[in-house]
C-alpha cells in the first residue's frame, strides 16, 4: 500500500533515485514489522502444550483486528504527504496496524491444516515450523516480494502515468481486507475449536 508514496517522492523530487530511496525505506519498515510480529510467535511455537490455546487466541486477535479495521476506516490526512526519510517508520507502523505479519502467523502456528492446503502452502508450513531462522527467512522473502510488486507498480505509474493517474484512480481496499481478516480468523477459530480427528 506504500507504493503511491514512493511515486509521490519520485514526482516531488523529479527523480527516479528518490523513487528508489523511498522503496528502500518502505521495504525496511515492512521487514522490521514482519519480524516484530512473527518472531514472538516463533518463540511461542516451543510451547507445544499450549498450541490449541494459542491458536484460539491468535484466531480471536485476527477476528478482532478485522472488526476494528472494518469499524475504523478513517485515514489521517496528515499521511498524504510523507517525506522520504519518514517512509521507513510509516511502513513499519502501517504493516503493524494492517496486520501484515499476522497473515504469516496462521501458517506458522499450524492453523492451516495440511489436508486443506495445496503443496506450496504445505511446504511453507513445514519450513516455517522448522526453526526460528526460517521465521526470519520467511519475513525477508515476504518483504522482498512485497517491495518488488509494489516497486514495479510504483515505477510504472511514475514513469508512464504520473500524478494525474494516481489522484484520479486512488482506491481503498480496507473493507475487503478487514472482511478477509474476519473470515480467515473465523475459519481458524472453528478449526481450533473442532479439530478433525
Amino acid at each position: 500500500m506504500g507504493w503511491p508514496l514512493a511515486v509521490s517522492a519520485g514526482l516531488m523530487e523529479r527523480s527516479p533515485r528518490a523513487l528508489a530511496a523511498a522503496l528502500g525505506s518502505l521495504a525496511a519498515g515492512h521487514l522490521f514489522a514482519m519480524l516484530l510480529v512473527i518472531l514472538p510467535f516463533a518463540l511461542l511455537a516451543a510451547l507445544v502444550d499450549w498450541q490449541r490455546q494459542v491458536q484460539i487466541g491468535a484466531s480471536l486477535i485476527v477476528i478482532g483486528f478485522g472488526i476494528f479495521r472494518l469499524a475504523s476506516r478513517r485515514h489521517p490526512r496528515a499521511l498524504a504527504r510523507i517525506g522520504p526519510t519518514q517512509l521507513g517508520l510509516w511502513s513499519f507502523a502501517v504493516a503493524i496496524a494492517h496486520g501484515a505479519g499476522l497473515m504469516l502467523v496462521p501458517i506458522y502456528l499450524g492453523l492451516c491444516r495440511g489436508a486443506d492446503l495445496d503443496q506450496g502452502h504445505q511446504a511453507a508450513g513445514t519450513l516455517i515450523n522448522a526453526n526460528l531462522g526460517m521465521a526470519v527467512l520467511v519475513s525477508v522473502v515476504h518483504a522482498t516480494a512485497m517491495i518488488m510488486a509494489g516497486g514495479l507498480a510504483a515505477w510504472l505509474v511514475y514513469r508512464y502515468f504520473g500524478l494525474k493517474f494516481v489522484s484520479r484512480s486512488w482506491f481503498n481496499l480496507d473493507t475487503s481486507w478487514a472482511l478477509s481478516l474476519i473470515l480467515v480468523g473465523a475459519i481458524a477459530l472453528v478449526l481450533s475449536l473442532y479439530p478433525s480427528r
